[in-house]
């Protein structure tokens, strides 16, 4: 008689034959592996390679199966006096396999293709009599396992998921019903021995998970080597063995991959992947302006802009209280100043988050205007009006504005939406700058001199205040080519003295720097500029040229007068708006030799390339039609300096972050600099 503990699972031999066959072929592929970079090290020490794309190799690793679910009837002619529920093995998964995956890119595609066993021991149930009774089996797969490859961080790290189609190998079971502990001299039944009826012949589930790759051999082998720990799960959804009952099976897989692919001659490659010229030069003007002082005639965007899911004036906006009224002023705004600005253009913005205070200012001083607010909503009217009615409600407490004299209004879409019909890129951003209140008025005394209509702007505010290091005296680092040829790009500038100041990284073509970021208190110096970029394909380089700089600080502070042209997302009618503004406000005031700088902006949406052209040309639309007014006027004698900067965040004039921003920087900026007396 045996003992009930013959019965329990003992370990698996160590010298099993599916163990010995992986053990010779780690033997034989590494072995192999050391040969081959011995021999390449010795033949091609010079010659270096690029990182393959094909790989090809084996993948073999431990199953960690968990069966959930039931399964009585084992086939037509064997059903055992319990139902077996729950149970577990490990077992051996070993495939073939093939990756592609391009250097310069962060996704690939992988197949695996091999044996794959699902074997396990079912937990040990009582039957009727007391008598334990195991389950074992040795269900096996041929699976296919094509993946998708997504390195998120562009390093050595992957993930990847898809299907796995298998297809059943082998059913068979082994059934073994115990001796009842109460009786231990009775004869142990005989182990029953068959196949599971119902089996799938083809199964379709899914897998995810996830690797590293570490590399084995250096850029000098043409074979290179790569090993792969990698780890997936496989989830029970569709993965039931048996058409019949609920036996299912969830498994972790863990192992590892040895792969390798060989990779072009640098030359060669080089041919195919040539990696675009970059030139690298600097500008740094001869003198660079301590300060400048401007008048800025800013202009006022006649919008109020909501927040999504809100129909109350964001607090962004400065709303004062009824004592506050009288001691409004709007050449003293930085006394009713927002919270939580951003450095740059504070004084601009400062402005522009007190237009409801301008206007009620305004609309007070001039008893006769009148207004209309019109909401914009793309949820609906009603949501629109809401908007507009905050509005209204503050104009109508704060500063006692009578009510008649207001009239809203609820919409869709503004006049003049940011949204196109069929657009949908950028969707999120065009929506925040559609979801406004616009400020119409009829009355000259709240407008722009020579506009009329609902969509007139505003009248602009008067600002003075000092701008230090001005953009066009920027020391300029321009790297063409760089946006197409390089990753990244960062600049070492070092002193006579040795002393290096670090600069980057930077991804566009042109970068300008304060002269006095680089000079500090020095009134001038000589400084080398190295240029260090990495191209696509990982390759350094390196440019150098000298540089000398001086900081001149004025003896006379240098004063000049700024124009702003503010521009719709619709630009043809934003020229056809301002024309007249330009020429008969603007131009008159230009004095006689002075220089004229105009730089074109936009906002971040769109495309860089296009956006860099629509500055531009915005900028030069400008230029032609002050030009023509100076002509007319039988002068010859302004200096035109034009530039377009796009959606440079370097040279805009405001960040990105809320619509008010984004609509400013879709600008032209026009500095009027008179001529040194």
């Amino acid at each position: 008689m045996y003992n009930i503990n013959n019965l329990k699972k003992g370990p698996s031999n160590s010298w099993s034959p599916t163990n010995l066959s992986i053990k010779r072929l780690l033997v034989v592929s590494l072995t192999w592996l050391g040969a081959q970079t011995t021999v390449q090290a010795q033949e091609v020490q010079s010659i270096k390679y690029t990182t393959p794309s094909w790989y090809f190799g084996v993948a073999g690793g431990a199953n960690f199966n968990f069966y959930e679910g039931s399964t009585n009837q084992l086939n037509a002619s064997f059903t055992p006096p319990a139902t077996f529920h729950e149970g577990n093995g490990t077992r051996l998964f070993i495939a073939p396999l093939l990756e592609y995956r391009p250097a310069t890119s962060r996704w690939g595609v992988m197949l695996q293709a091999g044996f794959d066993s699902r074997k396990g021991s079912f937990d040990q149930v009582l039957t009727a009599c007391d008598c334990p009774a195991d389950l074992k089996t040795d269900l096996s797969y041929i699976t296919v396992e094509p993946s998708v490859r997504f390195a998120p961080f562009k390093s050595n790290f992957y993930l990847y998921g898809g299907p796995r189609l298998a297809f059943n190998l082998d059913k068979s079971f082994t059934y073994q019903l115990g001796i009842n502990p109460a009786f231990p001299d009775q004869a142990p039944s005989a182990a029953v021995t068959g196949e599971f009826s119902e089996i799938e012949k083809t199964i379709l589930s899914v897998q995810i998970g996830a690797g590293y790759d570490i590399p084995l051999s250096s850029d000098r082998n043409k074979t290179q080597f790569v090993l792969s720990p990698f780890v997936s799960f496989q989830p029970y959804f569709g993965q039931n063995p048996r058409a019949t009952e609920t036996w299912n099976i969830t498994t972790i897989r863990a192992g590892v991959a040895l792969k390798f692919g060989q990779g072009k001659e640098i030359q060669e490659a080089t041919d195919l992947f040539k990696d675009p010229e970059v030139q690298f030069s600097v500008n740094s003007p001869i003198n660079v302006p301590g300060e400048r002082r401007m008048t800025e005639i800013f202009p006022l965007r006649n919008y109020v802009f909501f927040n999504e899911g809100s129909t109350q004036i964001p607090n962004r906006y400065v709303e004062l209280t009824k004592n506050q009224v009288k001691d409004f002023k709007e050449d003293q705004l930085e006394t009713f100043a927002p919270k939580n600005l951003s450095d740059r253009s504070k004084r601009q913005m400062t402005v522009y988050y007190n237009v409801l205070n301008i206007l009620g200012d305004r609309m007070q001083k001039n008893p006769s205007s009148t207004i209309m607010l019109v909401g914009s909503s793309n949820n609906d009217n009603t949501d629109g009006l809401a908007m507009a009615e905050s509005v209204k409600t503050y104009l109508v407490n704060i500063f006692a504005i009578d009510a008649s004299r207001i009239t809203t209004k609820g919409q869709s879409k503004p006049n003049i939406p940011s949204e196109q019909p069929g657009g949908t890129l950028e969707l999120v951003l065009l929506r925040e700058g559609d979801r406004r209140v616009s400020i119409e008025s009829n009355s000259p005394d709240l407008l722009m001199e020579f506009q009329s209509g609902p969509d007139a702007p505003l009248k602009p505010v008067q600002i003075i205040a000092s701008q230090e290091a001005p953009v066009d005296s920027y020391v300029t680092f321009n790297n063409k080519g760089a946006g197409e040829a390089l990753s990244s790009w960062s600049l070492q500038i070092t002193d006579e003295q040795g002393k290096t100041q670090p600069f980057g990284p930077y991804t566009q073509d042109e970068v300008s720097i304060p002269g006095k970021m680089i000079l500090g208190t020095r009134p001038e110096g000589d400084y080398k500029i190295k240029m260090i970029g990495q191209t696509k394909s990982g390759k350094i380089i390196e440019k150098e040229t000298p540089v000398h700089m001086v900081l001149w600080t004025p003896a006379k502070m240098e004063e000049g007068t700024r124009y702003s042209i503010i521009y719709e997302f619709n630009t043809s009618k934003a020229i056809s708006l301002y024309d007249k503004y330009l020429t008969e406000i603007v131009t008159p005031k230009i004095p006689i030799g002075a220089t004229v700088i105009i730089k074109g902006h936009t906002d971040v949406i769109g495309e860089v390339a296009y956006n860099q052209e629509l500055s531009l040309a915005r900028a030069n639309d400008v230029k032609t039609i002050l030009q023509n007014s100076l002509s007319k006027a039988g002068r010859s004698d302004v200096k035109f300096d034009v530039s377009g900067y796009g959606e440079n965040e370097n040279n805009a004039p405001f960040d990105n972050k809320t619509p008010e921003e984004r609509f400013y920087n879709r600008t032209v900026i026009i500095d009027i600099i008179p001529a040194v007396k």
